[in-house]
């Protein structure tokens, strides 16, 4: 009875326990510690010693209790039925069950940016392929939880801040956050291979750098170009007697392409600076100079023109060597080689030089994978679209695939070497014309070759609201230091009321102008050209550029701007144009040559400008007698002075204001009240003619007195063009 009572006790305690635990609570759980029909259950009895008034008294049925010595399968059962809290299990988390219906699709919020000093807009930050998010969260001044909510938002998974992005992706993401990027490409484990140098021929205007290119490929090229001068930039491949081949971009020498010959000399591997050797060293070969040292490009001075009799190739030397450029010939390393385009004298040692030079480089490039492109120039063919022409940097373009070029997009459809011929392939230091975009890029703009089509629409897309924003961002910009300007001298003119009144701004006349041209780098050149043409005056408003010839919505624009249309090396426009032009007084100006086009333009900016007034001495007339007139009537007036003068330089007028001088001390200034030449009443009096003048209120007349004729003229701006090419506006 004793080991009785024990037990009811001991299983008292446990079932108490159990019924005030938080498991108990769960409804699945007591229907089954409480149901009644379980009694008939494998391994259970019932017992009847339970059902007894006391704490158990409010069970419904019996309770079921397993004994200690029931079977071994039991036993192996006895964790399965674990009553109470259980312990979790350790592992991976459990999978969220997928919901029937779909995600309700919210718009895009773009996350809260940092406002850190080093995240601002003009940073450039270094991307690569397998840069970590927690890296690029570093280098870009923003959290990695930004970076992580962007990754989302552009469809891509998120794991941990380790894992490894895709090169694109970081580009992604980098745009975002509103920084600039630089991709830097990696060698490793690429088959890396000799590759043909890359020359760029630069030099001043008509100093015969496209004819010494004719001579070395047998061409001719310069005697095509508009005005005899180059105004594009092109690529080819040479073959060299030696077997060797030289890829060669010629740029123009004029000074609206300065921009041109900056692309050249950036891409390039070594720069031929053509001078000739009668004219020497000028503004653009000074600017090639530079051009190539800052781009750290090795250059091959080539003296041209030693066949004329005028030529000085010593001369040329000299100058060359007080500019800072250290010639072989002056313990440098700068190697100069004397020809003549028209003689063919020394092309074959312009050769050695090159290769010698390329040798010393050990010149290589990856062949396989992906291909990374640089675009020289782009133009729109009316039959193929956007052609552009790019020069393969390292890896190999292949057609069909999907490329991003700066803000546009395409896949390659067809791809042409320098003599026109489809090829499937483009390697290493090769220009070829390729034809597929969506747009026309802007010449200098890298080619990248992308995954997918939908990576390449990211990233157009990308690179397009970057560059909004940037533009934005720069006019606000400008606003405000201009505001802050104004209100800088309001403020320093109420401090010293003293001080020199603020000289009120001349009227500056908006003169809008839409720019059309045959490729992209002359649109640019000309845009830029006529930028400068800016003057207190008169602005010039770029408000539409593009490549192509002149259409309807050109016109279009034109008469809700009122601008004037510019087109450079396009074919004129329809007579039906041309007549919906003149009706609308729309002006169009089409020039095939740059110093045309800048000249014509230049001269419609000063007809244009509203000019200043100055005052300027129209004549000058000198005192020899005095006539007075008194005792006149109160009808006619009181007394009367009278001038006799002689007009000793330009004319005299009426109608004009009068300075009296004496001694070279101004005594009076008025109007002038009656000019009678002979007893005759005239408007002008003529230079070596005498006459008679009276001054409204001046009386004080003595013989030497020297009468000034004063008039207002209106000034008009200059047009200014140096022999180099550069144009201004002098005011």
């Amino acid at each position: 009875m004793a080991w009785r009572e024990l037990g009811k006790k001991s299983i008292h305690a446990s079932v108490s326990r159990i019924l005030t635990s938080k498991a108990f609570r769960d409804t699945s759980l007591r229907s089954r510690l409480l149901s009644s029909s379980v009694g008939h259950g494998r391994g259970y009895a019932s017992n009847s010693s339970l059902s007894v008034d006391g704490p158990l008294s409010f069970l419904r049925s019996r309770f079921l209790v397993r004994h200690f010595h029931a079977s071994q399968e039991l036993l192996a059962r006895r964790n399965e039925d674990i009553v109470g809290l259980q312990k979790p299990k350790k592992g991976k988390f459990k999978k969220k069950p997928t919901k029937g219906t779909p995600p309700v699709e919210a718009p895009y919020v773009p996350p809260k940016l940092q406002k850190n000093a080093k995240s601002s807009p003009d940073k450039t930050v270094e991307i690569f392929e397998g840069i970590t998010t927690l890296e690029l969260a570093k280098r870009c001044g923003q959290s990695v939880t930004t970076l992580q909510n962007i990754l989302v938002n552009v469809g891509e998974k998120v794991e941990s801040e380790f894992d490894p992005l895709g090169i694109d992706i970081a580009e992604l993401i980098a745009m975002e956050v509103g920084v600039n990027v630089k991709r830097l490409y990696s060698y490793e484990g690429s088959v890396v291979l000799p590759r043909a140098p890359v020359v760029t021929v630069m030099g001043h205007v008509d100093h015969g750098k496209t004819s010494l290119l004719d001579a070395l490929r047998q061409t001719s090229v310069a005697a095509k170009e508009a005005g005899g001068i180059t105004q594009h930039v092109g690529a080819f491949v040479v073959g060299m007697p030696s077997g060797a081949s030289i890829t060669f971009l010629d740029t123009p020498g004029h000074a609206a392409f300065s921009a041109m010959r900056a692309r050249g000399a950036a891409v390039t591997d070594i720069v031929v600076l053509v001078v000739a050797a009668d004219d020497g060293v000028m503004p653009q070969t000074i600017e090639a100079m530079s051009h190539a040292k800052s781009a750290d490009v090795p250059i091959v001075v080539a003296i041209n023109k030693c066949d004329k009799p005028a030529s000085d190739p010593e001369r040329v030397k000299v100058q060359l060597a007080s500019e800072g450029l250290p010639l072989e010939e002056m313990g440098g390393d700068v190697q100069v080689v004397e020809v003549s385009a028209v003689t063919k004298k020394g092309l074959d040692k312009l050769e050695e030089a090159l290769l010698l030079q390329a040798e010393l480089m050990e010149l290589k490039a990856r062949v396989d994978g992906a291909a990374q492109a640089y675009v020289v120039e782009a133009r729109i063919d009316r039959g193929r679209g956007p052609l552009v022409t790019a020069l393969v940097k390292a890896g190999t373009l292949v057609c069909g695939q999907h490329v991003a070029v700066g803000t546009e997009w395409g896949k390659i459809r067809a791809i042409r070497d320098t003599a026109g011929k489809l090829t499937g392939k483009a390697t290493p230091a090769m220009p070829v014309e390729i034809e597929g975009l969506k747009g026309l890029p802007m010449a200098g703009d890298d080619i990248i070759v992308v995954d997918t089509e939908e990576r390449a629409r990211m990233l157009s897309a990308g690179r397009k609201k970057k560059l909004e924003r940037d533009r934005l961002r720069k006019l606000d910009e400008e606003n405000k230091l201009e505001q802050e300007r104004r209100r800088q001298k309001k403020e320093d003119q109420e401090n010293n009321p003293d001080s020199e009144p603020i000289e009120e701004e001349p009227i500056r006349v908006e003169l809008p102008i839409i720019v059309k041209g045959d490729v992209q780098g002359t649109v640019q050149a000309v845009t830029d050209s006529l930028k400068t043409l800016n003057s207190p005056q008169v602005f010039v408003n770029i408000i539409h550029i593009g490549v192509g010839a002149i259409g309807q919505s050109d016109l279009d624009l034109a008469q809700a701007t009122g601008a004037c249309i510019v087109g450079f090396n396009v074919r004129p426009p329809p007579n039906s144009l041309s007549l919906a032009a003149a009706q609308a007084n729309i002006k169009i100006k089409i020039h095939r040559v740059i110093y045309h086009l800048l000249e014509d333009i230049g001269n419609f900016i000063v007809e244009k400008a509203p000019g200043t007034f100055e005052t300027e001495v129209a004549g000058e007339a000198q005192v020899l007698n005095i006539f007075e007139l008194k005792g006149r009537s109160k009808t006619k007036g009181t007394d009367v002075k009278i001038a006799g003068c002689r007009v000793m330089d330009g004319h005299v007028s009426r109608s004009c204001t009068m300075r009296l001088l004496r001694s070279g001390e101004v005594m009076f200034e008025g109007c002038c009240v009656s000019l009678k030449r002979e007893a005759q009443d005239v408007e002008t009096v003529q230079k070596g003619s005498e006459c008679g003048l009276v001054l409204r209120d001046c009386f004080d007349f003595q013989i030497g007195d020297v009468i000034q004729c004063l008039h207002q003229v209106n000034k008009k701006p200059k047009f200014i063009s140096s022999e180099s090419g550069a144009v201004r506006i002098e005011c």
